[in-house]
């Protein structure tokens, strides 16, 4: 420990005669361990850490095997159950677990009147917090008890961070009642504040009992067999694995789905039901949307962010190389003096530790704004992140890891090589040091030449990203983005009687056509490219059903596509002709007319829609228009087959209250007028407000932030690479400034020594392309699914990326070929 400390002392007084090396040291290692624990610290929080809950590897999630044939409405993105399916397992619970509970998301709108204010929810069966272990900070939480049916509204559980940010940390708020979905509820609990949900990135404010649905919401969900929306999990046993759980859920099966097989169920996929199996997932980690969306993602990044951290270490191995020659004199007297070759590398490479350490210290620091703004980049206007970002040991041991890594690449061929030559020789070399070799300077060279390789993987990767974001948010969807806002208008407070629904809203469509600037507006149950679709089995009207093929549903009242600006081709928009009394109709887009095999223009044909758990009876629609092709669900789908079919002949028009308005007017006072508008029809309507240009750039995050993280990274490295090319170039400058001397006195012009450097400069450019070239063709794969519009292997992009990294090094390279070209000769054959 002594020679240690007297090593590292050394070391820091060595560092601190060069300033500007290590500088530029200490700053190459913070962006590149930075960056890497950034990355790494996300996947930390999405994919490793463990629930904050008692014994979170003893959990486990029941789902089912296979849902490519369930039919009826699923509520959410994780594969879910439906509550009958929960009763049954309650009351007959398998053997392998100890106690299991069910819970589903939904969001409560928690302002008592005007602008919706959104708070997390959850629906939670009586058992949630028993099982998962969780204890009240105050007051208590829900038990079996609380949850049956008919329970009304017995009370509500928040979250620690909701008590504190709503309610002000109030020890009294044990009694106090909030408004949700405007019906008042009594708090009677608090959590702890390590638990926030099973949702990793989203955390819950407000949580209720499963029974409250039937009286918060208009539609109970308790009895349907055909709603998908719970999710399942328990403690197992001791003793029980997966496996073994797997196989008893597997022979439960059978009778689960025999109980519970819905009467509404459509006839011909009854057979597909009562073949569902159940199996045990591992829930230690719980569930996460943005997992299912970035995991892979940032797997890529990480790796993108260490050929960065190579890079980096290149440099910096070349600048060691250097200081290594210049201290080849230093090393001889010490081996003269009786050191062991072995003791000089160790002092050589205490200095580079103290370099990665100070580096990772400092990279650990600006990893966490590096992860924050991350997670601020992923944030939208409809959804806030929540991540623990705290280091944990997974997180230090990484940058401790990444930190060593560095030190050995960078710190340990400089120190052997520094340790290599003989005393007698290094203390009658000249000036320049004898490890200025060919050998010497091939290393350096093939640093270079890796660097360039490395940077044009980056580039290429930076360029592909770049390309297809471009690609997405310039791809023809069939509709106009601009001038569009989104109004929801929630009219729970109402209690409209059932048939006066229709009628109601016709009357606020109206009001809102009328405000002065507004174009156009209409209703629309799925927003495009909102992610929520139905999808059904259509075929042509007295053809063999056997021959059907699958079409897209959406609900929109008049004015739709006028709002959208999709151009009709044919036939009519819906109008007052069409009502609940008349007989269905649809407008059609042009690849449901090719799949239905109906022509270039279909209006007048009819084509039937299968059963389904809401219209248990096959429906026949006629065509009335055609319009052009539209993206439907996400962005990156092509057209589909989607058929528009009129709100005002749905008897469940009540759902709709999404409403979109077309106008030049600015969105602020925009906004102000629809506010008013609604106001004026009645105040107990609810209002909130998106713009439809905004959604939709929320629904391409993912590749916003491949294509910014990666262009960050291609610069950097690219920036690295130039850097360490103009290094060798003046190193070589300066080694050949005798013979360039010599050169320039036999006849040489300054254009041919111009030459000569650029010739160097070029071959190692031409090797490091090469190189890169191969290996961004193989890497580019990994990337293959990320991609829109665009190859792996696009020659467009790999040509760019080659001549703009070629043009801003041989740039680099120029500078010292011109100054080695302004040599004085007889100053240049005097240079020791």
């Amino acid at each position: 420990m002594t020679t240690l400390l007297s090593d590292l002392r050394y070391g820091l007084r060595t560092l601190a005669t060069n300033p500007g090396f290590a500088v530029a040291a200490i700053l190459s290692l913070a962006l590149g361990v930075g960056a890497n624990t950034a990355i790494f610290q996300l996947l930390d929080a999405v994919r490793m850490r463990t629930l904050p809950v008692s014994h979170p590897e003893q959990l486990a999630e029941l789902r089912l095997t296979d849902t490519t044939w369930l039919r009826g409405s699923q509520q959410s993105w994780n594969p879910i159950l439906t509550n009958p399916i929960w009763e049954r397992i309650r009351d007959r619970p398998p053997e392998a677990f100890a106690g299991m509970f069910a819970w589903a998301e939904d969001d409560f709108n928690i302002a008592p009147s005007g602008e919706v204010r959104h708070a997390q929810g959850l629906w939670v069966s009586g058992e949630f917090f028993h099982v998962l272990g969780v204890q009240p900070r105050l007051g208590r939480l829900f038990a079996a008890a609380d949850d049956h049916r008919g329970c009304g509204l017995p009370g509500a559980v928040v979250s620690y961070a909701f008590w504190q940010r709503e309610l002000g940390g109030d020890l009294a708020a044990i009694g106090r009642k909030i408004t949700l979905d405007y019906q008042p509820v009594e708090i009677i609990g608090v959590t702890s504040a390590g638990f926030s949900g099973l949702d990793v990135g989203q955390s819950f404010d407000v949580a209720l009992p499963l029974c409250s649905q039937a009286t918060l919401e208009d539609y109970s969900f308790l009895d349907s067999g055909t709603i998908w929306w719970l999710s399942i999990m328990g403690r197992l046993n001791p003793g029980w694995t997966l496996g073994r759980t797997t196989a008893e859920l597997g022979s439960m099966s059978p009778g689960i789905f025999e109980a519970t097989l819905p009467k509404e169920y459509p006839r011909e996929n009854i057979k597909d039901y009562l073949r569902l199996k159940l199996a045990a997932y591992p829930a230690g980690t719980g569930i996460s949307w943005l997992r299912e969306q970035y995991q892979d993602p940032l797997w890529l990044l990480l790796a993108t962010a260490g050929l960065v951290l190579l890079i980096a270490c290149a440099n910096l191995a070349n600048l060691m190389l250097a200081r290594a020659s210049a201290r080849e004199r230093e090393m001889a007297v010490r081996l003269a003096l009786g050191a062991s070759r072995g003791r000089l590398i160790r002092q050589l490479m205490a200095e580079s530790l103290l370099l990665a350490a100070i580096g990772a210290a400092l990279g650990l620091v600006l990893s966490g704004a590096l992860s924050r703004f991350m997670v601020a980049f992923l944030t939208t206007q409809g959804t806030t992140l929540s991540l623990d970002l705290h280091p944990d040991w997974r997180v230090i041991g990484f940058t401790g890891g990444v930190a060593i890594l560095a030190c050995l690449l960078f710190g340990l061929t400089p120190a052997l090589r520094a340790t290599r030559i003989a005393p007698g020789a290094a203390m009658k070399a000249s000036g320049r040091g004898v490890t200025t070799t060919r050998q010497h300077f091939s290393l350096r060279r093939t640093l270079v030449a890796t660097q360039v390789a490395l940077s044009l993987v980056l580039l290429v990767g930076a360029l592909l990203f770049s390309r297809s974001l471009h690609n997405l948010m310039t791809v023809k969807t069939g509709f106009q983005q601009d001038g569009i806002l989104i109004s929801y208008a929630d009219m729970t407070r109402l209690k409209l009687p059932y048939e006066r629904h229709a009628a109601f809203q016709q009357e606020l469509l109206e009001r809102l056509r009328a405000i002065p600037g507004v174009d156009a507006a209409a209703q629309v149950r799925f927003l495009p490219l909102g992610g929520n679709a139905t999808e059904n089995r259509i075929w042509k009207s007295g053809s063999d059903p056997r021959q059907s093929v699958n079409a897209y549903f959406n609900w929109v009242s008049d004015d739709y596509f006028k709002t959208l600006q999709t151009p009709f081709l044919a036939g009519r928009d819906f109008d007052t002709r069409d009502t609940a009394t008349t007989p269905p109709v649809a407008i059609v887009n042009q690849a449901f007319a090719r799949a239905l095999g109906s022509g270039s223009n279909p209006v007048g044909s009819r084509f039937r829609r299968e059963a389904t758990p809401s219209d248990p009876a096959e429906m026949d629609f006629e065509i009335i228009g055609l319009v052009a092709d539209t993206k439907y669900r996400n962005i990156r789908q092509d057209f589909v087959p989607i058929a528009f079919l009129s709100a005002s002949q749905d008897a469940r028009w009540n759902w709709s209250n999404q409403i979109l308005i077309r106008s030049n007017v600015p969105i602020g006072d925009l906004t102000s007028r629809v506010r008013e508008a609604i106001a004026g029809l009645n105040p107990e309507i609810g209002t909130e407000f998106e713009v439809f240009k905004t959604t939709i750039r929320d629904g391409l995050l993912r590749d916003r932030l491949m294509a910014t993280v990666s262009g960050f990274f291609g610069l950097l490295a690219a920036l690295l690479a130039v850097v360490g090319l103009y290094g060798v170039m003046s190193y070589m400058v300066v080694r050949r400034t005798n013979e360039i001397g010599i050169r320039m006195t036999l006849g040489a012009g300054r254009s041919e020594i111009v030459a000569m450097v650029m010739r160097e400069a070029g071959a190692l450019l031409s090797v490091g392309l090469g190189v890169g070239l191969l290996l961004s063709l193989a890497g580019a794969k990994a990337a293959r699914a990320l991609l829109f519009g665009l190859q792996p292997y696009d020659p467009l992009t790999l040509a760019l990326a080659a001549a703009l990294l070629a043009a801003v090094a041989l740039a680099a390279s120029f500078l010292p070929a011109k100054r080695a070209a302004r040599l004085d000769p007889m100053a240049a054959l005097r240079y020791e």
